[in-house]
């Protein structure tokens, strides 16, 4: 089961011409869009949230048009990525004239200002859920923050201009939604979203509906709780990097321990490790002291099953499994993500960008490129989204 899981600018490869996808057997047709929308915010700061990185910290489906839309100013295209075929990240097309989707009475139309990239996206456009993939063409992305600009008839705590956030997809790799957040428009349940936390930008919060629910849901699943102790394998990725700081200013940790290589120790510490283990030069699973918890998010089962104590679990998001160690999928949905908006407005936990990006729209294929090397720190994010 696969996970759900420098500020170098660039250069800019050019775009696929783009192409209709009116000529396509698929739903990408007769929908509706937002004209004149406010263009997404500037660029974020970069953060001080750790002096070793120089770190920025900081979903959709077609169906029958909802009665209730009162929305007036939402034209029938938009701009967004997709592919037609699985396969690298030459597949991926611009295209200037995707349709709207539609949204059903449970749903929300979202205005993207930023969405970001996880590597399940980049392992669904390789084919790797072909059995249960929505048909193509697609458009990828399943993170995403925007502004709500049409609501459903059945939606009832979220209105049009809401700034919200989310995981497009409640169940990652079953039927995941054919309209993306990369994308200037998408669709998504109510339920999938919450209000963005007032003090994070678009970008920071795209980078993290999946993450967090993955790390957050995790956690639970291994009995998480105060004064116990964690391993968590892979610290410096986008679920590492939440998982330390959940288990730490969440769930009262008694000690974090986390892996990386030798240039991300100290960034490890940022995020509230008390101990950084630099994989490339020590073996976690010698240490003599052991641990309640290891939260595997790098696929090294053999080895985090030797670092639990007795009776301890090791929790899972990808790799083959090794007995007592348990894999999950996330289920995503916006309650919990209104649980943890409070620990995230008061910096509690804080959002990790790779200072790569964000990468602007057009620059898709290099993002994707970059996340496929295994080298982010934190997440990927788009941004911003015309």
């Amino acid at each position: 089961m696969e996970a759900l899981l420098s500020s170098t600018t660039l250069q800019l490869k050019p775009l696929h011409p783009p192409s209709s996808f009116s000529s396509l057997h698929s739903p990408f047709s007769s929908i509706l869009r937002v004209k004149g929308s406010k263009k997404a915010e500037n660029f974020i700061q970069k953060s001080t949230f750790s002096t070793v990185l120089p770190l920025r910290v900081s979903a959709s489906s077609q169906a029958a048009p909802s009665e209730t839309s009162t929305s007036t100013s939402i034209p029938s295209e938009m701009k967004a990525w997709s592919y037609t075929d699985y396969g690298s990240v030459d597949v991926l097309k611009f295209e200037s004239n995707v349709s709207v989707p539609e949204i059903k009475e449970d749903q929300v139309l979202i205005k993207v200002a930023a969405a970001a990239l996880n590597p399940v996206d980049f392992k669904r456009r390789l084919g790797k859920f072909k059995a249960t993939d929505s048909p193509l063409p697609t458009v990828p992305g399943y993170d995403v923050a925007g502004v709500v600009v049409k609501v459903g008839s059945q939606v009832k705590g979220l209105k049009e201009g809401d700034e919200v956030y989310g995981d497009i997809n409640e169940k990652a790799l079953d039927g995941p939604k054919q309209f993306g957040s990369l994308a200037e428009y998408t669709a998504v349940e109510e339920k999938l979203v919450a209000l963005k936390p007032m003090n994070l930008s678009f970008a920071e919060a795209a980078a993290l509906p999946l993450a967090i629910e993955t790390a957050y849901e995790g956690l639970e699943k291994a009995e998480f709780s105060s004064g116990k102790s964690i391993l968590v394998l892979g610290g410096a990725g986008g679920v590492g990097s939440l998982v330390i700081q959940l288990a730490k200013n969440v769930f009262g940790a008694s000690k974090v321990a986390a892996t990386s290589s030798t240039g991300k120790l100290e960034f490890l510490k940022s995020l509230g490790a008390d101990l950084a283990i630099d994989y490339t030069k020590e073996n976690f699973e010698d240490l003599p002291d052991k641990f309640d918890v290891v939260y595997d998010t790098v696929g090294q089962s053999e080895k985090a099953v030797k670092a639990v104590k007795q009776g301890g679990s090791v929790v899972m998001i990808i790799g083959a499994v090794t007995p007592p160690a348990f894999i999950f999928v996330v289920t995503s949905n916006g309650e919990m993500l209104k649980k943890l908006n409070p620990y995230l407005e008061s910096g509690k936990v804080k959002p990790v960008i790779d200072p790569k990006g964000p990468f602007p729209f057009d620059k898709v294929v290099e993002a994707f490129s970059y996340l496929e090397t295994g080298r982010a720190t934190g997440k990927v994010v788009i941004h911003p989204i015309p």
